[in-house]
């Protein structure tokens, strides 16, 4: 998919960024917690629908499973990089995990918390995940239809996660047929200047490499 196209670019640009920041980063691990919505959702139901109808009010609030991806490194693609692979690889991590049974697993685990220790518990055991992550990676499918806020036309649409313990946050999100990409760093620790030059980098050689492979 494309957001998994996306998501493999912008783990290239931040292997190019630890590379270009430090020279042991080369073979240093890092891992991103992937956030995947598992809610089955049949269509939009207005506010009114979903209050009437009560088989519908299980659709309310967040439920989503996570998985970790391992970013792959960037010497492993021989001496000259190779974008497409990199990428490539990265898509078969996501595909493969997200495949897998864990992730509904992950999902049931989560409820069956919330449900017998309480909201309090669930957030401290996936305050400890994050933890166990170098970066968060999400993602959202928007409205297709243009929004309106206090009758003034929402032009773009972006959202942020905050007072996470990660290093990093990339969010991923299409509005009108639009995708934007937000990018949260931990200040003091990583350049955002020189982190965004990164991954304009590796946006640019990935679709040059794509172009030329044609």
């Amino acid at each position: 998919t494309i957001n998994d196209v996306i998501t493999g670019i912008i783990f290239l640009g931040t292997r190019l960024y630890m590379e270009d920041t430090r020279e042991e980063a080369k073979n240093a691990t890092s891992t991103a917690l992937v956030l995947l919505n598992t809610r089955s959702i049949g269509g939009y139901k207005s506010v009114n629908e979903m209050v009437q109808n009560q088989e519908a009010q299980v659709q309310w609030g967040n439920q989503f499973g996570f998985l970790h991806v391992s970013l792959p490194k960037l010497n492993q693609y021989d001496q000259c990089l190779n974008p497409l692979k990199f990428v490539q690889e990265t898509q078969d991590i996501i595909k493969r995990k997200r495949n897998s049974s864990a992730v509904f697993l992950t999902g049931m685990l989560l409820e069956s918390v919330r449900k017998y220790r309480g909201p309090e518990a669930t957030a401290e055991y996936i305050h400890q995940t994050l933890l166990n992550s170098s970066m968060t990676v999400s993602n959202m499918i928007g409205p297709v239809e243009k929004m309106t806020l206090a009758n003034q036309p929402v032009k773009g649409l972006y959202f942020m996660v905050v007072n996470v313990p990660q290093s990093l946050t990339v969010t991923i999100m299409s509005y009108m047929d639009q995708l934007r990409v937000a990018v949260g760093t931990e200040k003091g620790l990583i350049d955002p200047a020189k982190f965004r030059k990164c991954i304009e980098k590796a946006f640019n050689i990935t679709y040059n490499t794509a172009i030329m492979a044609k």
